[in-house]
Order: C-alpha cells, then sequence, then structure tokens
C-alpha cells in the first residue's frame, strides 16, 4: 500500500537559450506563487549568475556550499539546501564556483545524469521542484532537462523569438531521444508583453499559432515593480503583491498547477 504522506514530486525545468527574457524572474515568481498555494516547492538556481538566490534574500556570502557541489558530489541536496522568507519555498543556491562546473563535468562518468541522482532525496519531499537553468545549452541545462519531467519556456515578446526557441525545442527532442523519454514541453510563456505594443501582439500571434495549446493564456506584462524587486531580495509577489505583475505570476501558477492535474489524470 503506498504511503499517504508520499508525494509525487514533479521536476520543472525552466529554460531558455536566451538570457534577458524573464527566465529567473519567472521562476523565482512562479515558485513563490506555487508555495502561496500551499504547495511545497524547492527552486534549484543552476545558473553561474546566482540571480535566482539573489532574488530571493540569499546573501552571497551563504552560499558557500551551493548547487554547484550538488553536481560534482561534493555535498548532498540537504547540506545546500535554505529555508526563505516564503513558507513552503525552500533554494538550493548558486555560487561562482559554478561557472568552472562545466569543464569539470566533462570528464566525470554520467556527466549528462549527476542532476538526477542528486534529485533522489527530494522526491516524495517536495510537491515541486524548479530548476532555474543558465541562459545557454550547455551541460549545466543538460543536466537538468535529463532530470525533469517537464520544460516550461518563457519567451519574451520580440522579433527573433521564434527563432531563438526552434533551438531549444530540438534540443528537448535530443534529451527525449537520448536520455529523458519521458520530457516534454510543459508550456510556454510570453514575457515582458506590452500591449501598447504592435509587434507584440504580432509575435504573441505568431508563438500561439505556432506552438498552439502549449503557449500559457497568461501573460507577464512589462512592470516596473517587477524589475525593482529583485534589488530588494524578494520576490515582486512580496516586494507589491498588488502590481500588475505578481497578479500575472499567480494566474500563470493556477495555470500551470491546472495541467500539472490534468498530465496527471492523463487529460
Amino acid at each position: 500500500m503506498a504511503d499517504k504522506g508520499f508525494k509525487a514530486t514533479r521536476v520543472i525545468a525552466i529554460a531558455n537559450q536566451k538570457g534577458g527574457v524573464g527566465k529567473t524572474t519567472t521562476a523565482i515568481n512562479l515558485a513563490t506563487a506555487m508555495a502561496a498555494t500551499k504547495k511545497s516547492v524547492l527552486l534549484i538556481d543552476l545558473d553561474p549568475q546566482g540571480n535566482a538566490s539573489t532574488g530571493l534574500g540569499i546573501p552571497r556570502d551563504a552560499r558557500d556550499v551551493n548547487s554547484y557541489h550538488v553536481l560534482i558530489g561534493e555535498a548532498g541536496l540537504a547540506e545546500t539546501t535554505q529555508a526563505t522568507e516564503i513558507p513552503g519555498l525552500a533554494v538550493v543556491p548558486s555560487g561562482v564556483d559554478l561557472s568552472g562546473a562545466e569543464i569539470e563535468l566533462v570528464d566525470m562518468d554520467n556527466r549528462e545524469t549527476r542532476l538526477v541522482q542528486a534529485l533522489k532525496p527530494a522526491l516524495g519531499v517536495y510537491d515541486y521542484v524548479l530548476i532555474d537553468c543558465p541562459p545557454s545549452l550547455n551541460l549545466l541545462t543538460l543536466n537538468a532537462l535529463v532530470a525533469s519531467h517537464s520544460v516550461m519556456v518563457p519567451l519574451q515578446c520580440e522579433f527573433f523569438a521564434l527563432e531563438g526557441i526552434s533551438h531549444l525545442v530540438k534540443t528537448i527532442e535530443a534529451v527525449r531521444k537520448g536520455f529523458n523519454p519521458a520530457l516534454e514541453l510543459q508550456g510556454i510563456v510570453l514575457t515582458m508583453f506590452d500591449k501598447r505594443n504592435n509587434l507584440t501582439e504580432q509575435v504573441a500571434a505568431d508563438v500561439r499559432e505556432f506552438f498552439g495549446e502549449k503557449v500559457y493564456k497568461t501573460v507577464i506584462p512589462r512592470n516596473v515593480r517587477i524589475s525593482e524587486a529583485p534589488s530588494y531580495g524578494k520576490p515582486v509577489l512580496i516586494y507589491d503583491h498588488k502590481c500588475a505583475g505578481s497578479e500575472a505570476y499567480i494566474h500563470l501558477a493556477a495555470e500551470v498547477l491546472k495541467r500539472e492535474v490534468s498530465a496527471s489524470k492523463g487529460v
């Protein structure tokens, strides 16, 4: 008989090889919004820049043991996980060491599955594990994709959006064939949406035409409060829970959770 207290943990990578698209902002605020619905969430900062850690208020001098040490096997998940001020949300911070991890991983055994093994202690403990990937398709991102059930892609509403995402879709397909047959595209979230800009509307229409239902109905607007929040070490939902950006991430979390329920039922 299954343990009634056991959680079926879902692992979602948040990835886009292009920088500046709202990837880390989405990771931070989606995790916060999920935690606000009483879900237990672990956010893994796998980006050497460490912006997700900063945005959740983890000071740099508190990151001596971080996701780098998890990947290379020098520390376990429990040793690196830190609580945040948001109930139900924990984080494995990034550190500067992570920038050299790819070179070290090249010569390691099972270099593509290091994170899969490291995440085992989290399975059954958290409802969701979100992985904030670096803005490149490297071994760090590959580890995240191999370890995940699905991928969420934040996509900035700009001219080259579709061209950039095609590379990531091909990578997802390659990972599915070579390492992780269950990996799926969870969804695409349109970010930095400005309804006053005709190009924004056109890009959104093109993305929806190409990807159909995979594109979330919720769009994340350009919002100054979203931009300000990280400098205070807070998610925008904590910094200003009434602003348009916060409301958008709350709606996005609801949409993601609804999709997750549907997926678990095979709908």
